[in-house]
């Protein structure tokens, strides 16, 4: 096939685009410019769909797989021009677009989240950021794709994705953490489930969808068993050779000491308290529903594999690279106030 890849150089897209190359499409990628050596060899368009996508104008493709829209402005643009030259269009999307995550099983005709109508205005200005309406923004690029291709719309409301390149810095920082060794503190309790996708298992799956022509919306994210927090980090402590111990930490003693959820402590989502203290049971946040997309082959790769491939890449890039997750001192003073 002919994909335009809008994005590509990056976590999702960078594996997406490696999955197409290996299985022989041809590949045109339309994005800033960033990362333009990552792949020398495809045809590769510069542009900005905030403000020209003129170079997309009398260019066909079999398939569109949009890796970076956040607002339904970005949508329009690409619609405008590539609307009736491309038979399919896939959309990576984020289960953030539904209204909670509270209860478990999520399923795709869940609640979405919405947004008023002078805050969408203040994203297309420029004025508000679209991460600030992340998720209802992802459910409106999801209306206007459907919208423009009816009935020829992937829309992929992917989980938590982790592997090499992961520039957020969530799996990344329990690798490292684990390998360093020593008392580790874990926010909450050691079986709480956990949900994450390898960027190489959800990119399969998707150039095996566009190729199919499928339609429809899906939950994508892994693994197709219930996984905890204390496994993934057995994991993590058998393929880096550590001699790290778990501390598990009560969610209050945390909210206490005003430690961030999901940034400073990634992949904790509180179960039981708010920093207010109130309930917010957001229990369902590990417990997403992706029946619907296993079914149609949906498969994962060992995750002792994938926690090793982001050991190798940890070990390359530099300290100031990483974003994520609490200093080793602030870590240290938490653990010595949690066992006075």
């Amino acid at each position: 096939m002919k994909i335009l890849i809008l994005g590509g150089t990056r976590f999702l897209g960078r594996a997406i685009v490696e999955e197409a190359v290996k299985r022989k499409h041809e590949i045109t990628l339309f994005n800033r410019g960033t990362n333009k050596e990552v792949f020398p060899d495809l045809e590769q368009l510069v542009g900005n769909r905030d403000q020209d996508v003129s170079l997309l104008k009398k260019r066909n493709w079999d398939a569109v797989i949009d890796t970076c829209a956040f607002a339904p402005h970005q949508i329009k643009n690409i619609a405008a021009v590539l609307r009736d030259s491309v038979e399919h269009y896939t959309f990576i999307s984020s289960i953030s677009v539904y209204r909670d995550w509270i209860p478990p099983n999520i399923t795709e005709d869940y609640h979405l989240q919405s947004i008023q109508l002078d805050k969408l205005k203040a994203v297309e200005v420029g004025t508000v950021s679209p991460y600030e309406y992340y998720g209802a923004l992802k459910a409106l690029c999801e209306a206007e794709v459907e919208k423009n291709w009816p009935g020829h719309a992937l829309h992929i409301r992917a989980g938590l994705l982790v592997g090499p390149y992961d520039y957020s810095g969530r799996l990344p920082y329990w690798v490292e953490r684990v390998a360093q060794g020593g008392r580790i503190l874990v926010p909450g309790r050691l079986d709480r489930p956990i949900q994450l996708i390898d960027v190489k298992d959800i990119a399969s799956w998707v150039i095996h969808m566009a190729e199919n022509r499928n339609a429809g919306v899906y939950n994508v994210t892994g693994p197709n068993n219930q996984l905890t927090i204390e496994e993934l980090l057995n994991i993590c402590r058998a393929v880096t050779g550590s001699d790290g111990e778990w501390v598990s930490v009560d969610e209050p003693f945390l909210w206490a000491h005003k430690i961030e959820p999901w940034t400073e402590m990634p992949l904790w989502i509180p179960e039981d308290f708010s920093l207010e203290g109130e309930k917010a049971p957001w229990k369902g946040t590990f417990a997403i529903s992706i029946d619907k997309a296993v079914r149609t082959g949906l498969s994962f790769r060992p995750l002792k594999e994938t926690i090793q491939e982001v050991y190798h890449w940890e070990r390359e890039r530099h300290h100031s690279d990483k974003v994520a997750g609490l200093s080793r001192d602030k870590e240290c003073a938490l653990l010595n106030e949690w066992h006075k």
